[in-house]
């Protein structure tokens, strides 16, 4: 007998907490619509919010913002394999997302940053000799 009435609780409780989470919902699509507010615009703001500065990329890299980008692409190869062997892919990240947006910047600013595929040709060109 105890154990129908506390399901019924239950059950009505939920409910109740259901009917709650769903108005409150409705209630701040209407104050999003109100205020000018659309899905993409909360999307594009939240994304703009967890975007690494270049300020903070240099600081990751623990290099000054007028590196070369041959000193960048040399500290990167060392932080990451320092990264590797201490198993902290948290860190690799940071660092690998870090040189990400410092080559965003060279690019903007119109300044070449050695393709991949180039750097491979150009290193055993250098073996050969």
């Amino acid at each position: 007998m105890a154990s129908r009435i506390l399901a019924n609780l239950l059950i009505a409780g939920g409910a109740m907490v259901f009917r709650a989470a769903t108005q409150a919902y409705r209630q701040a699509l209407v104050n999003a619509s109100k205020s000018g507010m659309t899905a993409e615009n909360v999307k594009a703001a939240a994304k703009a919010g967890k975007q690494l500065t270049t300020q903070e990329a240099y600081q990751i890299m623990g290099l000054e913002s007028g590196a070369t980008w041959e000193q960048i692409t040399k500290r990167y190869d060392h932080l990451f394999a320092a990264n590797e062997r201490a198993g902290s892919f948290y860190l690799q990240s940071k660092v690998f997302r870090a040189k990400e947006r410092i080559e965003q910047d060279f690019q903007e600013r119109g300044e070449a940053t050695p393709d991949l595929s180039t750097l491979g040709k150009e290193q055993e060109g250098q073996s050969k000799e």
